[in-house]
């Protein structure tokens, strides 16, 4: 996807007028709805077939549950942002879909201009939460990496050399903040902090964002 190409979306939901009316919406505001589904299980095979850059995922759905999708499509394709749209605020849910992979978590009383918003960030990787969410997120990524977690893969000793940049972009990703205030805050562009970050990502051999997060905090890179 460059630039210039409009986001490709697929949206997943139960409820066939919900689901309808979203990807009306998306599609009259320029984006490029590729598929939709009604169950996990079509899901899964639409959206390995139509690739999309988003995937607007409802939660509770027949035939298989929208977290096991998240997970098989992410495992699938690393690079699928996938956007929760739930009428559910429950921590719980919120939780096990940012484990599962999502880069964001809206709820469904969200204006049409909010998801339209949420999107366009999730497409270039921006987190986007639900405002009151996204702390409770952060807060779980401190809870982890105060676990015990597996050794970084093995490979040359000693960790992966980052520039001083991509040191201080991954300060403030485990901040929280958004690409888009990270660039405002270094006076960069936001497809520069884009760039750092996958730059980051593949010399630590990370995946996504929820394990850069838990590897800054297990370093202590969200201290002041």
């Amino acid at each position: 996807m460059t630039e210039q190409d409009p986001i490709k979306v697929m949206v997943v939901d139960d409820h066939p007028m919900w689901r309808d009316a979203v990807a009306r919406d998306l599609a009259e505001s320029g984006l490029r709805v590729v598929a939709t589904a009604g169950d996990g299980e079509q899901a899964v095979r639409r959206a390995k077939a139509a690739a999309p850059d988003v995937l607007v995922l409802d939660l509770n759905l027949p035939a298989k549950p929208g977290v096991q999708v998240c997970k098989e499509l992410i495992a699938h394709d690393p690079a699928l942002r996938v956007l929760v749209l739930s009428a559910s605020g429950e921590h719980a849910d919120v939780l096990e879909a940012v484990k599962s992979g999502a880069t964001g978590y809206l709820l469904k009383s969200a204006s049409t201009a909010e998801l339209l918003d949420a999107v366009r960030r999730t497409a270039v990787g921006d987190p986007v939460f639900t405002p009151g969410l996204a702390g409770l997120v952060l807060g779980e990524y401190r809870r982890l990496a105060a676990e015990p977690a597996p050794a970084p893969e093995a490979g040359a000793p000693g960790a992966p050399r980052l520039t001083d940049r991509e040191t201080e972009v991954l300060r403030l990703v485990a901040k929280g903040l958004s690409y888009k205030q990270i660039a405002e805050r270094l006076v960069i562009s936001h497809r520069t902090v884009q760039n750092h970050v996958q730059n980051t990502l593949g010399k630590l051999q990370l995946h996504n964002r929820v394990e850069l997060v838990r590897y800054a905090i297990e370093r202590g890179l969200d201290d002041d």
